[in-house]
């Protein structure tokens, strides 16, 4: 048996001194553990995550679509790259889960999972820990599931190998909310001129109570050029299939899902973060999720019929760990 030996999580450091930011450019792993530490207490504010019956919908959503349905409920499970928790508590309220495991490479983020998960009432352990090192035995989980965290991997295949090791002969790993190689283009482009479109209009005469103090401007500038040290990878859906193949995973499957809605939903993420929050009522926030929703609806019922799968922003993957072979007895 294989795994990594028990060890004391490190303490969050959400105010990293100027050479630790430094030092982070050229080491990815460094980087994703300062930024995210970072953003660990604003980030469910920052994504419009939640724990109620949108998100809970949203997560059955790509699970359904990645895996289908069958093996629920798994009785344990670990979301690799956790963040606060998004992917796996929704999963558990939505009846996919019994009981589970967080992890992740920035410890702000499994504190936030864990305190998310503590106030659902949900039955979560957490560990900070190394996608490429994960610190669990062999054959330990029902599921792994991860969403948003494969594109911030130095070595993506054997992250895919450590999770085959972790799940038991036949458990299944989710990864959804990769980004494909084509709509990481249009994205960024959409909210890079949606940014430059929204802080110039607002120092326009009398539009100066839309534009956020120029103080938090420039800190999420700095947020933005720091994306670029964590965010390391887009995908191909086939590329991405391949990789899991080699790892040793057999029934491997790619989707692709959003176009319409991510063509919308940059631009309207990016103008949020643009201008202060009080300034976006309920209304706002309906009429962009109730938007979203009907995109997403064409995307996955319309244009996934008819356009390329490379053409679609998020890529999902889903596959199963083989039983070992059955040996034979002689007769």
């Amino acid at each position: 048996m294989t795994g990594v030996a028990p060890h004391a999580d490190p303490a969050p450091n959400p105010h990293a001194s100027a050479a630790e930011v430094d030092a982070a450019w050229s080491d990815p792993k460094l980087a994703n553990v300062l930024y995210h530490d970072w953003e660990a207490e604003t980030y469910d504010d920052k994504w419009s995550i939640s724990y109620d019956e949108r998100c809970v919908s949203y997560a059955l959503d790509v699970f359904r679509a990645a895996a289908g349905t069958e093996g629920w409920p798994y009785p344990t499970a670990m979301e690799l790259g956790s963040g606060t928790g998004f992917f796996l508590l929704n999963l558990m309220q939505g009846g996919v889960i019994k009981r589970g495991s967080v992890t992740d490479l920035s410890p702000g983020m499994v504190q936030a999972a864990l305190r998310n998960a503590e106030q659902l009432g949900l039955d979560v352990s957490g560990k900070v820990a190394d996608a490429e090192g994960i610190p669990y035995p062999d054959d330990s989980f029902d599921l792994v599931v991860g969403h948003a965290v494969l594109h911030h991997i130095p070595d993506v295949s054997a992250a895919f190998r450590e999770v085959l090791r972790v799940l038991k002969p036949g458990g299944r790993f989710v990864f959804g909310g990769e980004p494909t190689k084509i709509g990481d283009r249009y994205a960024r482009k959409l909210g890079q001129l949606t940014w430059w479109l929204t802080t110039n209009i607002t120092k326009l005469p009398g539009l100066g109570s839309w534009r956020r103090p120029q103080s938090e401007l420039d800190s999420s500038s700095r947020a933005a050029a720091l994306e670029a040290v964590v965010d390391l990878h887009t995908f191909d859906p086939g590329q991405l299939e391949r990789m899991a193949l080699r790892a040793g995973a057999v029934d491997v499957r790619a989707v692709t899902d959003e176009f319409s809605a991510a063509l919308l939903g940059w631009p309207v993420r990016t103008f949020e973060a643009a201008v202060p929050p009080d300034k976006l009522g309920l209304r706002w926030k309906l009429f962009a999720y109730h938007a979203w929703l009907r995109l997403s609806d064409v995307d996955r019922k319309l244009l996934a019929k008819v356009l390329p799968r490379e053409l679609f922003y998020n890529v999902m993957i889903s596959g199963t760990k083989p039983h070992p072979p059955v040996e034979l007895s002689g007769g």
